[in-house]
């Protein structure tokens, strides 16, 4: 299965419901893309909670005017599938109103910082 559209979409489905936070399982790569998440303001905040191998993230979701900060997601690069993309080759997503997330040499960052640092890599997820 693949974690990261599990979280992706765990989340999405939260903030269509109106919940406050959603939990799923630990991993670093994770807790990386919830650092920019938080960065670009999809979520008001985030502790990884547990001990040894009980552990899991928990993530609360950010709200404005009572509608859900994400309003879609959509996984590009799937295990079948790997997308890479070079940093002149990013184009903007929704027009400039949504992130795409990529995994970097430089690590986790959104489409904007990769331009600014000109480094591409895997295309994990678009989020609007």
């Amino acid at each position: 299965m693949d974690t990261i559209s599990d979280m992706i979409i765990r989340m999405k489905n939260a903030g269509d419901s109106k919940k406050e936070s959603v939990i799923f399982p630990y991993s670093k790569l994770k807790l990386a893309i919830l650092e920019v998440l938080f960065k670009e303001g999809f979520v008001s905040s985030f502790g990884k909670k547990g001990k040894k191998v009980a552990k899991f993230i928990e993530v609360v979701l950010s709200y404005e005017d009572g509608e859900s900060k994400i309003h879609g997601v959509e996984r590009v690069s799937k295990s079948s599938k790997r997308i890479y993309s070079k940093s002149k080759d990013i184009k903007k997503v929704k027009s400039g109103m949504g992130s795409l997330i990529i995994s970097t040499p430089q690590g986790i960052m959104t489409d904007k910082q990769a331009k600014i640092a000109k480094v591409g890599g895997e295309a994990l997820f678009t989020i609007w």
